[in-house]
């Protein structure tokens, strides 16, 4: 019986053998003494007697026994060797009563390297078993740069809260994530049920991830299993049956397909303008509505922001009310919230969704991926997610427009600029209305306050501005519905006076309108051509989505200007980030003769040499600002474009 074993076993090794050879790998299994030749090993803990999972056992300590195996710990020698002679012996005691002695291992960087047992791992690894008790001694090494031993020091804070070693990512921060997503308290060590409760659902991933070939994707099986409960939770996920587990898998495989090509994003920065169907000529063929619904996380008559979007349904509703039925739901703002609305949305017969903020990305995926005959929508930028997709509009294009205007207008050039979160999107619109106003005014200075840092609100800082004499204002875009001051857009103040003198606008219903013709003339399936990419739509000027009202106290001469400019940046004849621009440290990030690219502008995490001011650290923020700039902040982190691929239809 043991022969037969072993000469399986050996026929496993030969096979590896042969393939690391062929690959240009090491066929043997790895040492961990010349692992560690250039490491400086700062500690050694002794851990004690740890039930270790057998797919981390790794290699061996020390060269003695390394030929006798091959990289996948199956055995390499001839059956009748003392090797084989004892393989088979342990072979035998296993299948009659099991191996019960305790292995010797060294634990570095999370992998094992046996000291004594490596034959009982060789067996043990033949017969898929999934872990074996050991005495364990891990080996600390010095904290440096290295990503990998920074992901360490992350995981041997997990452990000592958790004492779970099956588990590592590939990036840093996911431990603490994994904690923040599964625990109440993040900081408090772990009862047996829930080590036990984790156990069982990460094992029940585990066999679903790897039965559709998981494990042969480009990241480890806990970085999937991270995505999956991000996405659906971990108190919906964790009692779930193997055979639920499967199916939440199937329905979330495009997103793991994705983050195996590195969470490419398409952006789109045109309309489409194939299609087989027009949407009027739906109407026509059609007497039924097609029920749109905007999910929105506050009351739009509380803030600038829904309000515009408000605008953008009411226009919908306006022009089109005899075949488009709008929904909303407002006020809704935990995940949990926000998915039990679109689910009764969906009941009702709605088909397509739009969710008006960037934190509802991961309730509008949770949701899409149950619904896949749904077409969710989420407003946001630089969002890789497949399942939904994402759309936002180039204000940079206008807000270049109204920083040539302030600085045609202000005398000494002296310009304020209002911000809120320092999030994607929002440091390009700052760029470009500094450069705007440089423009035509090569001394202009833009001096830069954000309303979401601890200590500062709106009317301090106008007050700070007109105590430097600075009159001439960049604010919120537009104000909320029950605020009757003349704060947003640009305006000026005039002694106690506040005139407004232009103001961007987001044409939401415009940009809305053009979203539901694409889903109904058939372009929005034909778009997924690229396959794997998330698509982003990143509409501006070109596509009538975004336009700035003036006011009538501007010059005509400065009016023909703006005019002339804004015309060649809708014709794409002109991008307000083309030419020389350097950075505030006196970086050159655009060359003479160059456009900046979509992809670049979109990851901005810099501000132009004529801004006076800075990008604030998360730290600095209000509490009510910190979750969205923890989503989508300007940070290296969080800047998700990677590989864009730009269409411009």
């Amino acid at each position: 019986m043991s022969y037969v074993e072993y000469e399986k076993a050996q026929k496993m090794g030969l096979k590896a053998f042969k393939t690391a050879v062929s690959k240009g790998e090491n066929e043997y299994l790895p040492v961990l003494d010349e692992i560690l030749e250039n490491v400086d090993i700062q500690s050694e803990v002794n851990l004690g007697l740890v039930q270790i999972p057998l797919d981390r056992v790794v290699g061996t300590s020390n060269v003695g026994r390394t030929y006798a195996f091959a990289n996948n710990f199956m055995p390499l020698l001839d059956y009748k060797t003392e090797f084989g002679s004892k393989w088979s012996s342990l072979c035998d005691s296993h299948i009659e009563e099991g191996i019960r002695e305790p292995l010797k291992v060294y634990e570095y960087l999370n992998k094992f390297y046996v000291v004594e047992g490596n034959k009982r791992v060789s067996v043990l690894k033949y017969f898929d078993a999934v872990t074996v008790p050991a005495y364990v001694t891990r080996k600390i090494p010095k904290l440096t740069d290295d990503p990998e031993i920074k992901i360490y020091y992350e995981f041997m804070e997990f452990y000592k809260l958790t004492e779970i070693n099956y588990l590592w990512f590939s990036q840093e921060g996911c431990f603490k994530k994994l904690l923040e997503l599964t625990s109440d308290n993040p900081e408090a060590e772990w009862t047996g049920d829930q080590k036990k409760d984790f156990g069982s659902a990460n094992h029940n991933f585990s066999v679903a991830f790897k039965s559709r070939s998981g494990d042969k994707l480009p990241f480890t099986t806990a970085d999937a299993f991270l995505i999956f409960i991000d996405i659906f939770g971990y108190d919906d996920i964790k009692n779930l049956t193997p055979r639920e587990m499967k199916e939440k898998v199937d329905l979330l495989w495009e997103e793991f397909e994705a983050e195996s090509k590195g969470r490419e994003i398409q952006l789109r920065m045109e309309p489409s303008k194939t299609g087989r169907k027009k949407l009027m000529d739906y109407f026509r063929s059609s007497s039924k509505q097609i029920m749109v619904a905007f999910v929105f996380d506050k009351d739009p008559s509380e803030s600038d922001w829904l309000y515009s979007h408000e605008l953008g349904r009411l226009y919908l509703d306006e022009h089109y009310s005899d075949k488009i039925k709008t929904l909303k739901v407002h006020n809704i703002n935990s995940e949990e919230d926000i998915v039990t609305a679109m689910e009764d949305l969906i009941l009702m017969g709605t088909k397509i969704i739009f969710t008006t903020s960037s934190t509802q990305v991961n309730a509008s995926i949770k949701v899409a991926v149950e619904h896949p005959d749904v077409t969710i929508l989420n407003c946001s930028l630089s969002t890789s997610y497949k399942s939904i997709r994402t759309y936002y509009a180039r204000l940079y294009e206008v807000k270049f427009l109204t920083g040539m205007i302030a600085g045609a207008l202000s005398k000494d050039g002296q310009i304020g600029y209002l911000a809120d979160y320092p999030i994607v999107g929002v440091t390009a619109d700052i760029n470009a209305f500094a450069l705007g106003a440089q423009m035509v005014n090569p001394a202009a200075k833009v001096y830069l306050e954000w309303t979401t840092v601890k200590g500062v609100s709106r009317e301090k800082a106008i007050q700070d501005f007109k105590s430097k004499g600075i009159s001439y204002i960049s604010d919120q875009i537009m104000i909320q519905p029950k605020d009757a001051n003349k704060q947003f857009g640009l305006y000026h103040i005039d002694g106690d006076d506040t005139v407004n003198i232009a103001m961007p606008i987001y044409q939401w219903g415009v940009f809305y309108y053009k979203l539901i013709e694409s889903i109904v003339s058939g372009s929005f399936k034909q778009e997924e051509a690229n396959g794997d990419k998330a698509i982003n739509y990143w509409w501006g000027l070109s596509a009538d989505v975004v336009d700035l009202i003036y006011s009538r106290k501007i010059p005509d001469s400065t009016m023909k200007l703006v005019n002339i400019i804004k015309k060649l940046i809708h014709d794409k004849q002109l991008s307000p980030f083309e030419g020389n621009i350097v950075a505030q440290d006196g970086t050159v990030k655009n060359e003479d003769n160059e456009k900046m690219t979509p992809e670049d502008i979109v990851k901005m995490d810099w501000l132009v040499a004529n801004v006076v001011g800075e990008i604030p650290e998360i730290e600095e923020l209000d509490d009510s600002a910190k979750t969205i700039v923890e989503l989508k902040g300007v940070t290296e982190k969080n800047i998700e474009v990677k590989n864009a691929n730009i269409t411009d239809c």
